[in-house]
């Protein structure tokens, strides 16, 4: 008797249920996108964070790739000219030749 009132109380929020709830393959669709989105090694969550990541590190290589550029023009413009070599050492490694003196002033401001 009890089992019998149990079935009718079940049948009964059964039929309230809308039909894609009582679908057994919708209800795996939706199992399977909720533990694809969620609960998977490689969801959502972390393939936003990744794209994000790949983005900064290509845009981190175009800046280096600029720079390599530009340094490697430097470097040609350095070891063709031994007067802007030597112009580069003074100004870059306070260089100086044995009879010179170097006075390096330092703004307030920079401290």
């Amino acid at each position: 008797m009890r089992v019998f009132i149990f079935v009718i109380m079940i049948k009964k929020y059964w039929d309230r249920l809308p039909w894609f709830l009582k679908n057994r393959y919708a209800l795996t669709l939706a199992a399977f996108a909720v533990w694809m989105a969620f609960f998977d090694h490689y969801n959502m969550i972390s393939q936003i964070q990744l794209r994000s990541e790949l983005y900064q590190l290509e845009s981190d290589s175009d800046y280096y790739k600029s720079q390599i550029v530009e340094i490697e023009e430097n470097l040609e413009e350095l070891l063709s000219d031994n007067a802007k070599l030597e112009k580069f050492a003074r100004e870059k490694y306070f260089m100086k030749r044995p009879d010179e003196e170097i006075f390096v002033f330092v703004s307030e401001e920079e401290d």
